[in-house]
Formats: structure tokens, sequence, C-alpha cells
């Protein structure tokens, strides 16, 4: 049996248990619930990371629940650069917290606080955290033919001895991929150039024709470019060696410890949606993650399926909220 399989099957007995101990939530739902339509906001344009996941939940969730589950797009300005998804997150903050709607994020909502000033909501006064659903980790992938560098130690040797030479390209300003490359020239006292994009499509369309140096990107998105040799991979922002990759190394071997980020997914309710819809909800959800179909999607994203308790979400966003704080304020990074 491969690494991958064994990972893969300790999960979904970790989800299945997960579920089983979720159980006693379906007996406490209100009656009535589910309505006919549910709808799950999601705050960035459709077919970007937060769709990929999202989408095929929604369908496993309302097939569960015997209901249709609408994911709604509701991107903006917000949804489509800078920290991403601000614009639909208020939008889905002042809905009825009645169990017919839920908002689906990502990590990008716990930075948003740090660089927008003036946000007309609060990711933890106005949600009530369900679950993480996906977890993908960041890769630094370069152009090997623009950095000659073959590991991260090559990498980061030839970015100090070329301050402000090389250029990494990022979704947008205040996003998870800017933030990586933030933290990581604050770890190694290097000085590379940020250069936003209005989306990870475009950013990795000109890391690919050789217009911008390297992306900390996802590596879902990075992985097929890795193993066809268009983009070369060297390290992961992980405690743990990805079964893709067995021979590239963590941060902590390349001697950044604390450059630990992933891109993850998750799902709110509104704030004051009856606590026995908040319960089902997440039980439903643990269910889908263990489903067969849906493990399929997430390995080949390259993602770590979810299924954390709502503590244990919330914890997590409290936790990534203090962490972003330190690195915009020390990057000094602001947006209006």
């Amino acid at each position: 049996m491969t690494t991958i399989s064994k990972t893969s099957r300790r999960r979904a007995l970790q989800l299945g248990l997960a579920a089983t101990l979720a159980a006693p939530a379906v007996a406490r739902a209100q009656q009535g619930w589910p309505p006919q339509t549910i709808t799950w906001v999601n705050p960035f344009p459709a077919g970007g990371g937060t769709d990929v996941f999202a989408r095929p939940l929604a369908a496993q969730v309302g097939e569960q629940l015997g209901c249709q589950i609408i994911v709604d797009n509701k991107g903006g300005a917000g949804g489509t650069v800078g920290a991403g998804g601000t614009v639909g997150a208020s939008q889905a903050a002042k809905m009825k917290p009645d169990g017919s709607v839920f908002f689906v994020g990502a990590i990008h909502h716990t930075i948003a606080p740090s660089v927008y000033k003036n946000l007309d909501y609060d990711l933890e006064k106005n949600f009530e955290p369900i679950t993480m659903i996906a977890l993908v980790p960041q890769v630094i992938s370069i152009n090997p033919n623009k950095i000659p560098a073959k590991t991260a130690q090559e990498f980061i040797a030839y970015v100090k001895a070329n301050p402000n030479k090389v250029n990494y390209a990022s979704p947008g300003t205040g996003t998870a991929h800017h933030l990586a490359g933030e933290l990581f020239k604050l770890e190694t006292k290097t000085e590379i150039v940020h250069v936003p994009y209005r989306g990870a499509g475009p950013a990795m369309q000109d890391l690919l024709a050789g217009n911008a140096d390297m992306m900390f990107d996802g590596m879902g998105t990075s992985a097929q470019q890795i193993k066809a040799g268009k983009l070369r991979g060297l390290a992961v922002a992980t405690t743990q060696r990805q079964p893709e990759f067995p021979d590239m190394p963590t941060a902590a071997e390349i001697g950044i410890p604390a450059w630990i980020v992933s891109t993850w997914y998750g799902v709110w309710a509104i704030k004051g949606t009856p606590k026995p819809i908040v319960e089902r909800m997440y039980a439903e959800i643990v269910k889908a993650l263990a489903a067969p179909k849906l493990q399929g999607i997430w390995k080949d994203q390259l993602a770590q399926a979810g299924g954390e308790s709502p503590a244990e979400f919330a914890k997590r966003i409290r936790a990534e909220i203090e962490k972003w704080q330190k690195v915009v304020a020390t990057a000094g990074i602001k947006l209006d």
C-alpha cells in the first residue's frame, strides 16, 4: 500500500469517527429544517479555489439533506483583488440567521481585518464557525528559466545577492499568497518585489510566460506545472513533507520553521443561527467529507480534508487573525 493510500484511509477513518460523534446533532435539529433551498454565499468569483471545494461539497450535503444547496458567487471588487471576498462577506453578514443562508470563506478573511481598516463586518462577531473543509499547503514555485537556483538554500542565497531584483506574483495584495511572501521575506531577511495580479490565473500565466520570476502558490495549482518541469518547486510551507513530492523539503528543513502557510477554506453560519441547525450542518459536512467522491476531488487538488469541530475552527480563525496582524504590521501593508 502506498503512502498516499495510507494517509487517505487514515483521514477517512477520522472523518467517519467525527461524523459518528456529531450524529446526535441530527436528532436535535429544529423541525422544518432544512428548507427546500439553502444558499451558500461564496464571496469570490466563479471558478476560483473556493468554488473547487464548495460546489461538490454543497452538492453532496444537499443530497444528504434532501434539499438543494445553491452556491451563490458574490465576488465584487473585494472578491477579485485585495484580501479577497470582503464585499460578499459584508453582504452575507447582514442576511437572516434562519438557517437558509451560510457563508463559504477562506484564510483571506482572517487577513482582511489587518489590511482593510473600514470593514463593515466582523468575521468573529457576525459569523458562527462550522468547520474547515479543505487545506492546501503553499509551495515556493520558481520559473527555472528566470532563476538558476535548484534548491531552496540556493534560492535564498541568490535573492540575498540580488536584493529587489527578483519579483513574485500573487493573486492580489493581502491574499494568502502575498502574505506567504511577506512572511518568507521577514524570516529570511530578504528583499523580493511583490507584483499583485487580479487573480491566481493571470499570475500563474505570467509566471509560466516568464513575465514573473516566482510565486508562493497553493500546491494544488502549482503541482502539475512542477511535475511537467515548467516550474521548480523548492519547499513546502508545512511541518511535514507531502506524499506527492517526497523529495521537497519543509520550511523547517530549509531553516525557516516559522514559515507555515496553507490556503484553507471553511463554512460559517450567520451569527444567531439556531445552534441545532449549526450542529446539523456540521454533522452533514463531516459526513460528506468522508464520501469517496469528494475524497477523490480533494486528492486531485492535493488538499487535506477538514472536519474539525466548530470550537477548533474558531481557535484556528483567532490564531490566523493574530498571526497575520503581526505580519501585516511589520511589512506595512495597507489597503483602503
